[in-house]
C-alpha cells in the first residue's frame, strides 16, 4: 500500500509542477532570454546543487558511500550520455516552443508522448503494456482531444487542420521535444534499473548541463552572452522558481519511472492538461469549461486503469 501511495504522490507532484515550469519558462523568455541560454542555465544550477551535495557526502563519509559511483558498468555511462543528449536537445526544443507558442495550442501534441514512450519501452525495455494499461493510455489520449478547442486561431483541427498547424515552428519544436523526451525517458529508466532514482537524477542534471553547454555556442550570436547574463540577473527570482519546479518535476518523474512502465507514467503525466484547463478557467476566464471538465473526467478514468494495471 505504501509503495502505491508513493507512486501516486510522485505522479501528482509531477502533474502539478510541470505546467508551472512551462509558465516560468515562458515568462523568462518573454523578456528576451534565449531558450538555449535558459535551458543551459536551468541545467547548470541544478548540476551545481546536486554536485555540491555529492561532494559534501564524499568529504563526510569518504569512498565508503560514494566510491561505487565510479564503478558502474560501461552501459551505465552510455545510457547517461544518452540521457544528457536527448534531454538537453528535447528541453531546448520545449523552451523554444513555449517561448513562441501558446500553451493551450501546444497541449494536443504532448498527448501522444505516451505512445512514443510505449513503442521505445517495448523495444529497449521489454515493457509490454497490459490490456488494461493499453486502454488507459487510449482513454487519456481521447480525453486530451476534447480538452482542446476544435478550432485554434480559426483553423479546424479536426478536418486536416492539424497538419496545417504543424507547419508552424512552435508546434514543430513541440513535436520534436515530445519525441526526444519519450526517448530520454527510456534511457532514464535504463539508468534507474542499473542504479536508483537519486543517482539517475544526478546523471540527468550533470549530463544535461554538459550537452546544453556544448550546444549553446553553436546557436548564439557574437556579443550575445553578456546580454543574456544581464537578463538572467534581472530574472533571478523567476530562475529560482523554474529550477525548483524543474528539479522537483524530474525527481518525481524518476520515482514514477522506478515504480511503473515508462509508457504508463508518461500517460499519467498528461493529466497536467487538466490542471491547465482549471487554471485557464479560474485565472483567464477561458470558455467551454464543461466540455473540458468532461474530458478531464475521461482522462481521470484512464489514469485509474493505468494505476490498477501497474499493480504497484
Amino acid at each position: 500500500m505504501i509503495p502505491l501511495l508513493g507512486t501516486v504522490a510522485a505522479v501528482v507532484i509531477r502533474i502539478i509542477v510541470n505546467p508551472l515550469s512551462n509558465v516560468f519558462q515562458k515568462r523568462i523568455c518573454a523578456d528576451g532570454q534565449s531558450p538555449l541560454f535558459a535551458n543551459r542555465m536551468t541545467y547548470g544550477i541544478l548540476a551545481v546543487v546536486v554536485l555540491s551535495f555529492f561532494l559534501a557526502k564524499y568529504f563526510v563519509t569518504g569512498l565508503r558511500d560514494t566510491g561505487n559511483f565510479f564503478e558502474f558498468p560501461t552501459e551505465f555511462w552510455f545510457y547517461s550520455l544518452m540521457v544528457g543528449l536527448f534531454g538537453a536537445v528535447g528541453n531546448g526544443c520545449l523552451v523554444k516552443a513555449v517561448q513562441s507558442g501558446e500553451l493551450s495550442v501546444l497541449g494536443p501534441i504532448s498527448a501522444y508522448k505516451p505512445v512514443v514512450g510505449v513503442i521505445f519501452g517495448v523495444i529497449l525495455l521489454r515493457e509490454v503494456p497490459t490490456l488494461l494499461g493499453f486502454w488507459g493510455i487510449v482513454i487519456i489520449i481521447v480525453g486530451s482531444y476534447f480538452v482542446i478547442d476544435k478550432t485554434i486561431n480559426g483553423v479546424d483541427t479536426v478536418s486536416g487542420g492539424m497538419w496545417t498547424l504543424m507547419k508552424r515552428p512552435d508546434l514543430c519544436y513541440r513535436a520534436a521535444a515530445m519525441v526526444l523526451a519519450a526517448i530520454e525517458a527510456v534511457f532514464i529508466k535504463k539508468v534507474i534499473l542499473l542504479t536508483d532514482p537519486n543517482t539517475a537524477f544526478v546523471v540527468w542534471c550533470v549530463s544535461g548541463f554538459t550537452f546544453a553547454t556544448l550546444f549553446y555556442p553553436v546557436a548564439k550570436q557574437a556579443g550575445e552572452t553578456e546580454h543574456e547574463n544581464a537578463i538572467a540577473r534581472t530574472h533571478w527570482h523567476w530562475y529560482a522558481m523554474l529550477v525548483c519546479t524543474v528539479g522537483t518535476m524530474q525527481w518525481a518523474t524518476n520515482y514514477a519511472f522506478a515504480k511503473m512502465p515508462v509508457g504508463y507514467a508518461l500517460a499519467l503525466f498528461q493529466l497536467s492538461a487538466v490542471l491547465s484547463v482549471l487554471c485557464g478557467w479560474f485565472f483567464f476566464d477561458e470558455k467551454n469549461i464543461m466540455r473540458k471538465l468532461f474530458a478531464a473526467t475521461v482522462m481521470a478514468v484512464g489514469s485509474v486503469l493505468i494505476i490498477l494495471s501497474s499493480g504497484k
